[in-house]
């Protein structure tokens, strides 16, 4: 008990001084709707990106965790820069269920969408802050590399997330730094739906907390 309360303690000391208003996480994707209402409003390249999807997501217009880690590891085999072991099937389950707002398990046109514009976006500031050309980004540059995406951390949150994420070195590599990403903007935005007084402070009962915590 004793061991739990320290760690949940150094849990709460690291967030507590983050003022969220300094978050910028992006906007969530817009409800599932019915495939004939949606591509009437869609334009060009909305159009484009669904024939994309479709190819990409099979007949059932969803992606599957394993389906998610096959597209983007075929990805990264194009981009020799970016150093990576690969995104792995339980990093894709978690990015999918972080990602999954209607709870089917799978990934949608708008959720997929979503994610995939995130991970674009994320490239670019990964390459940018991979100052000496590695392939991964250093421990130093990592706080730069993590405001430029939106997300202003305090240092004791850093280190949680370089013993979580990086390697023995401190070096985070281009598959830790996307799925650390995600799973910031997704419990962001859960956190922002929560603040109902917007005051930076939610309260959840257990079941609400294992909802967050687990399907994740």
């Amino acid at each position: 008990m004793f061991l739990a309360k320290k760690f949940l303690g150094g849990i709460i000391d690291a967030v507590s001084n983050i003022d969220p208003a300094q978050f910028v996480p992006a906007d969530p994707p817009p409800p599932r709707r019915p495939a004939a209402y949606a591509e009437q409003s869609e334009n060009d390249e909305e159009k484009q990106f669904r024939r994309v999807f479709q190819q990409l997501a099979g007949d059932d217009m969803e992606v599957s965790p394993t389906e998610l880690m096959n597209i983007l590891n075929r990805i990264i085999l194009k981009h020799g820069d970016l150093k990576t072991d690969g995104f792995s099937i339980e990093s894709c389950r978690s990015m999918v269920a972080v990602m999954d707002s209607d709870s089917t398990g799978k990934l949608g046109f708008h959720e997929f969408k979503h994610l995939w514009n995130n991970i674009k976006k994320w490239q670019g500031v990964y390459k940018a802050y991979d100052r000496d050309g590695s392939g991964v980004i250093g421990a130093d540059e990592l706080p730069g590399a993590f405001r430029a995406a939106g997300f202003p951390l305090s240092d004791q949150l850093f280190e949680m997330i370089i013993r979580r994420y990086s390697d023995e070195s401190g070096n985070m590599d281009f598959d830790n730094y996307i799925g650390c990403l995600v799973r910031l903007d997704a419990m962001f935005r859960a956190f922002k739906t929560l603040d109902k007084d917007n005051n930076g402070t939610i309260k959840v009962n257990i079941k609400e907390w294992l909802q967050l915590t687990m399907y994740s």
